[in-house]
């Protein structure tokens, strides 16, 4: 039997749920890329009785990686990084660490998990703190990658210039092109707007060699008016979930109308096939899976109270990020936006002094 192509790490103890999500969704996986062999972190009983409720116990798509603790979604950072050093989220994340996987997932504590990864994993070279990314849907078709979603709730305008640079590096490995526009949210379009964190973050990203837009408000997420959106986590966070909010309750209204009474039923019948269209379009579930930038590896982080479907996604995610060599992207495109940063800022100091020079 060769060798598997990709092989992820998964926490199968972490989440709203647990076992009953994570691993029927690397059952389904298994089935769907068999190129791929996923490291089952966990408590070892729990995890064969599940694999032979499920029929695959003893097949070769995976491998048992015990672990004797499992990190609460209220467990706080400092239980789940000093006092639970076998928890099924740690034992996942040193597997990436000791070349064992080359991903790791989980739907657990996200505090408890960016803690422990930035611990097991460390943070690439000229980043202070790793953030959380994901993909928006927008109303061009495609997508707003918008970060930090949770990581880090005080930021300085360091921080925001960092992320800027680590959802540059991420968009340009995903296909947005080598200069995608990031955009930095604010209360207002005009320079004057915001508090002074994020003017002093504008001033900064004005200076750099990013292809900054300027300052976007709320609906420019939805609009697909740049590539990358910035925020701190508190603000970020929010957003996400006050997005995800309104796509559950549109839904939830336009059911209710169409089940008002026979003639909507009727229309809802003529209208389903659109309908399936703008759910699967508004459907959170497929953009489950969120990146942790920043780091010596990849982590993705599931939504905690995903099902079997959303967790797929999150896989998918992971995935995907290896195959498309994500890390080592990041890794490249963030060092020479460092060096285009360093030489911006040293062409500056010159010319404040009256001797331009020559950068080489």
């Amino acid at each position: 039997m060769s060798e598997p192509e990709l092989r992820i790490a998964i926490d199968c103890m972490g989440g709203d749920v647990g076992l009953s999500v994570t691993l029927p969704a690397a059952c389904q996986f298994a089935r769907k890329h068999p190129d791929t062999r996923m490291l089952l972190a966990g408590d070892p009983a729990a995890i064969e009785a599940a694999l032979r409720e499920a029929g695959a116990w003893g097949q070769g798509w995976y491998e048992i990686l015990p672990a004797s603790q499992v990190v609460a979604m209220d467990d706080p950072v400092e239980v789940a990084l000093r006092r639970k050093k076998d928890s099924s989220m740690r034992v996942a994340a040193q597997a990436v660490k000791d070349g064992r996987a080359d991903a790791c997932i989980s739907a657990g504590n996200t505090g408890a998990l960016m803690a422990i990864s930035r611990y097991v994993l460390k943070t690439l070279d000229g980043i202070d703190r790793p953030a959380i990314a994901t993909s928006i849907p927008n109303q061009k078709g495609g997508a707003t990658l918008m970060l930090d979603l949770g990581a880090n709730v005080d930021c300085s305008a360091e921080h925001l210039l960092q992320f800027a640079i680590m959802g540059t590096a991420l968009a340009t490995a995903l296909g947005a092109g080598e200069r995608p526009t990031v955009g930095l949210l604010n209360i207002g379009e005009e320079v004057i707007k915001g508090n002074e964190v994020v003017k002093q973050a504008a001033e900064l990203l004005r200076h750099s060699s990013l292809n900054f837009y300027g300052n976007v408000e709320g609906d420019d997420i939805c609009k697909g008016t740049v590539d990358v959106i910035v925020c701190d986590g508190f603000v970020g966070n929010v957003v996400l979930k006050s997005l995800e909010g309104l796509a559950r309750m549109v839904a939830t209204m336009m059911r209710a109308e169409f089940k008002r009474d026979v003639l909507s039923l009727g229309a809802g019948l003529l209208a389903r096939p659109v309908l399936n269209r703008f759910r699967d379009q508004v459907d959170n579930r497929r953009y489950n899976g969120a990146a942790l930038l920043g780091l010596r590896g990849v982590v993705v982080k599931s939504h905690g109270s995903a099902d079997v479907y959303a967790f797929g996604c999150a896989l998918e995610r992971a995935r995907n990020a290896v195959q498309n060599k994500l890390l080592e992207g990041t890794t490249q495109t963030i060092e020479h936006l460092r060096q285009s940063l360093q030489e911006a800022a040293e062409q500056s100091a010159r010319l404040a002094q009256g001797s331009p020079g020559s950068v080489s």
